[in-house]
């Protein structure tokens, strides 16, 4: 390492600390580092994005499909400042990702000179380390300490690194650190293991509320939940934990979620919350008693009171509970809810076979149910669209993304970028409404550079149609949500990808179908019904009051009414 030149020091460590590839464009204050770059183009790929912000939306997709360290990069000033956006995705979703910020020289800081910002304040509240490199000596300790942050505790680390710093040599004498993260297996203290028993053991009607702190234990939580006779819910990040097909699981809660869940938790006398502190507590029982599970003890209690808290690793935690229940309930619960989990189930199968036109939005996804591998990526936007995949589609094994505290629109082609260069050789798909997609339909053009072929799936209403919904449930009548889109079928095949226009229910499948045999980046533009809203599984009487109060703003106002599917 030493009497090397610092910028080309910094990707040797990345490459030791197992980055292969890094998201960003070129520019004059990141020269330096992309020449390093250059030099380790064999092992180490630069995927040029169209925007900065699409760079950090993959990176953050990337670490939430495999865990590791998702990289990022941009220059002084304007490329700096679109790295937020995907940043604090990873922040409040908690995931590994370095960001690479270039900066003016170190003899130009301070000088207000071109393209200069104060990027350690611009970063101060997204990162959990943050540090401008000043000398080339400097550079190989922070590397390691910010990506051993990164990981350690989830979130973003940010090195700013002046244009000159790169093209420094490494001097004899300076600090040596190693690229090596130590974890180890977290257990909860036995007085609070002691006081779970008791609570599990006179529980009646439990339920199981589990996040994505859960993901990696499926096992564990099953054979818990069994032995407790308890039903599973799942949060929108923790889709996928267990098979929504699996006679446990009652599917989602809260406003994207199944009406068996929504009921369960209503009823419950017990709630074992593992790896969520889910911010939606309407949706959680008033009076049940409460055990909450996550590895950080930070969480427990953040946002719902607990009875007891258990700080340790999901996997483990469960297996030590499992084994301590020794008077389960009778299973009377449970299986209400299952009968009414089936029913539920039949309903969704029904509107997914509705052949109206425009086409349902239910009968898109449950095409794309019969195209998907078992083991297929897939990447969901915000909106409508993100309504339609969390209750429709039942997860196996395939691995869903979105952006879950954030809820940013245009995280659904960047992540199946990230999808296709984490897994080659798997089905990905992105599922879009058109405003999200909008958003960031310019790179596109990056998954055919890259000849990554994924399939992008965009719901076509001509709407930001969740904002509509939701300015009707307040009462308030429709205003500034209409797009006006372009043919994004004919915009593919522009871009040098496959385009399919579907207007037709008979369409969708076929063009699913081709769209997959493809080997080029394909955009599904399907035309889908405006009206269809995404009602919530159990209808509140402010809801209905509010929406009551929008069609006659809307009469008065427009001249016409619609009814929602009630």
């Amino acid at each position: 390492m030493f009497r090397k030149r610092a910028g080309d020091a910094m990707m040797d460590m990345l490459i030791e600390w197992g980055v292969d590839h890094i998201y960003g464009m070129p520019g004059d204050s990141i020269n330096s580092l992309i020449e390093s770059i250059r030099k380790r183009k064999e092992q180490l790929d630069f995927v040029q994005v169209r925007h900065e912000e699409a760079g950090a939306l993959a990176a953050a997709s990337y670490a939430k499909l495999t865990g590791k360290l998702g990289v990022c990069m941009g220059i002084a000033g304007p490329g700096a400042i679109h790295l937020l956006n995907g940043l604090y995705d990873a922040k409040l979703d908690k995931v590994p990702v370095l960001a690479i910020a270039g900066q003016v020289e170190t003899d130009l800081m301070g000088s207000d000179f071109f393209q200069e910002v104060d990027l350690a304040n611009l970063f101060k509240d997204v990162a959990v380390y943050s540090q401008t490199v000043m000398s080339a000596e400097q550079l190989p300790t922070v590397v390691n300490q910010a990506v051993r942050a990164a990981y350690d505790k989830k979130g973003v680390s940010v090195l700013i690194i002046p244009d000159d710093i790169p093209k420094m040599e490494i001097e004899r004498g300076a600090r040596v650190t190693s690229t090596t993260l130590v974890q180890s297996d977290q257990i909860p203290q036995q007085q609070d293991i002691q006081q779970a028993e008791k609570l599990l053991n006179k529980a009646e009607k439990p339920i199981i509320l589990a996040g994505k702190g859960a993901r990696g234990a499926r096992d564990s939580l099953i054979r818990f939940a069994e032995k407790l006779n308890a039903p599973i819910v799942l949060t929108l990040p923790g889709k996928g934990i267990v098979p929504d097909d699996h006679p446990l699981c009652l599917g989602g809660l809260g406003l994207l979620g199944t009406k068996p869940a929504t009921l369960a938790m209503e009823e419950a006398d017990t709630l074992i919350m593992v790896g969520t502190s889910f911010p939606f507590t309407g949706f959680l029982p008033e009076n049940a008693k409460t055990i909450h599970i996550d590895k950080d003890p930070s969480q427990i209690g953040k946002r719902y009171p607990v009875d007891v808290g258990l700080a340790g690793d999901s996997e483990l935690t469960l297996s030590k509970l499992t084994v301590l229940i020794q008077t389960p309930n009778d299973g009377a619960f449970l299986q209400k809810y299952q009968s009414q989990m089936n029913d539920w189930w039949t309903r969704l199968e029904e509107q997914e076979a509705d052949n109206s036109v425009p086409i349902k939005p239910q009968r898109v996804v449950g095409a794309l149910q019969q195209v998907a591998a078992d083991d297929a990526i897939l990447s969901v936007d915000v909106g409508n669209v993100t309504v339609w995949m969390a209750r429709h589609f039942k997860m196996k094994n395939q691995k869903f993304i979105t952006s879950g505290w954030l809820a940013t629109l245009g995280c659904g082609l960047p992540g199946a970028i990230a999808g296709r260069i984490a897994y080659p050789h798997k089905q990905v798909f992105a599922v879009c409404g058109d405003g999200g997609f909008q958003m960031m339909m310019n790179d596109f053009v990056t998954a055919v550079k890259y000849d990554l072929p994924l399939v992008c799936i965009v719901f076509n209403n001509h709407k930001i149609a969740m904002i509509k919904f939701e300015q009707e449930v307040m009462g308030n009548a429709e205003f500034g949500t209409n797009l006006q889109n372009p043919d994004f079928a004919r915009y593919a095949d522009i871009c040098g990808g496959i385009g399919y226009r579907v207007e037709h229910p008979d369409d969708i499948l076929p063009a699913l179908e081709k769209a997959v045999s493809h080997r080029k980046p394909c955009i599904i533009d399907v035309v889908v019904d405006a009206n269809e809203a995404p009602l919530p599984a159990k209808i509140t009487f402010a809801q209905m009051t509010g929406y009551a109060r929008h069609m006659v703003k809307e009469l008065f106002q427009e001249g016409t009414i619609h009814k929602p599917p009630l």
